[in-house]
């Protein structure tokens, strides 16, 4: 049964979840040395124990419906691989540069072309493509260009240090003077400013990040769907399943890579704080999504309404923390709006898959006539006998 307030109440938790993603990990990030390693190990411990604890909690304690079953599980383990890689694919973006106000945006408009896509190829509906559907991954494709093009651009040079210059009368008054006096001196020298350290950018390494992460998040929904299908139709089964995934390739595996070489970052505790926040972020979105279907929301509208705003939230809340709102471009914006028009028009016009009308099961033969063994004349008149053939 539909529950609308339910409906839009759990959508508007995922897309508020995942519109803020980026800007925790971001921050995540800076307080890291910009260690796009360790960031995601704080992203894969929020799965761990969201996805992983949780649902294997919830299963425990209740009797939700399906089964386990071997390729269920391999396909929802494969459904958490490419969303760990699609975490790590914005998380270099942001490593090389790259800036949540456009980087996220993108990922959300191109997510859902790949999905769609990969979901046709599946149900080999690709004759069932609508010109609309084309339009719409045009629209894409030309935004996506738009913000990379017109995004809003950052300072030249961040806040100055402070360097004091070497002057030898002060140096030598120094040496003569008292501590206090030599500090009373050195204090009115001259300074100059110096630029402070920034983080590295590859505007290659940005784009080739941005175009992984939209190909594996773009994959992840039909191959958890397909996972959830050979397991009867589970909820928390193929979500501990992802869960599993994202702690192999995003704790792991990470911790093993830090062990034997260093990146140049270190933990910190509001570093790490920030990514499992970000984290969190990313699995209560994929549980509001669960919720929503649950509650009787259906992917058509569900997913335009997710996919469309979550940018918007990224883009206002990014942007609004730093100050810059009115940096945005009328080119950027309408750049951002025909990502998110076109990813809308893509999911409304997916191809769907053929679903004939059900064949209507074959009635069963007559039965045979019943002969009471009292009576002399049986209940149905005898077969014709054949003509003999003439001599």
């Amino acid at each position: 049964m539909l529950k609308l307030p339910f409906v839009l109440l759990f959508t508007a938790m995922t897309f508020i979840s995942w519109g803020v993603y980026g800007i925790l990990l971001h921050e995540g990030q800076a307080h890291m040395g910009n260690s796009s390693l360790r960031s995601f190990v704080g992203v894969g411990i929020a799965y761990f124990l969201i996805a992983v604890l949780g649902a294997g909690s919830i299963l425990g304690s209740s009797n939700e419906k399906g089964h386990w079953s071997v390729f269920g599980s391999l396909l929802s383990l494969l459904a958490g691989s490419v969303g760990a890689l699609g975490a790590l694919g914005v998380i270099l973006a942001l490593s090389f540069g790259g800036d949540p106000v456009y980087v996220m945006p993108l990922v959300f408009g191109g997510a859902p072309v790949i999905n769609t896509l990969v979901t046709t190829w599946l149900s080999k509906t690709f004759d069932q493509i609508k010109p609309l559907f084309v339009i719409g991954m045009i629209f894409v494709g030309v935004g996506m260009i738009g913000v990379l093009m017109f995004k809003p651009r950052k300072e030249a040079v961040d806040k100055p240090v402070a360097v004091a210059t070497e002057d030898p009368k002060t140096d030598a008054k120094a040496s003569t003077d008292s501590d206090e006096k030599a500090t009373a001196v050195s204090a009115e020298s001259t300074t100059v400013t110096a630029p402070a350290k920034t983080k590295p950018f590859s505007l290659l390494g940005i784009t080739a990040s941005i175009i992984g992460a939209v190909v594996c998040w773009g994959s992840y929904g039909p191959f958890l769907h397909l996972g959830q299908m050979r397991m009867g139709g589970s909820r928390m089964r193929p979500f501990l399943c992802v869960g599993l995934a994202y702690f192999i390739i995003a704790v792991a595996l990470p911790l093993l890579i830090l062990a034997a070489q260093t990146d140049g970052g270190a933990y910190t505790f509001k570093g790490l704080a920030w990514s499992i926040a970000a984290g969190a972020a990313g699995a209560i979105g994929a549980l509001g999504i669960i919720l929503a279907f649950n509650y009787g929301g259906k992917p058509v509208f569900v997913m335009p309404l997710i996919f469309g705003f979550a940018p918007v939230i990224n883009t206002l809340v990014s942007m609004g923390l730093a100050g810059k709102l009115s940096q945005i471009s009328p080119i950027f914006a309408g750049s951002l709006g025909l990502v998110i028009g076109g990813a809308v028009m893509v999911l409304i016009n997916a191809p769907k898959p053929k679903h004939g009308p059900a064949k209507a099961a074959p009635k069963p033969d007559p039965a045979p006539p019943v002969v009471d063994p009292k009576d002399t004349k049986p209940t149905t008149a005898p077969a014709e006998q054949p003509t003999p053939p003439l001599t």
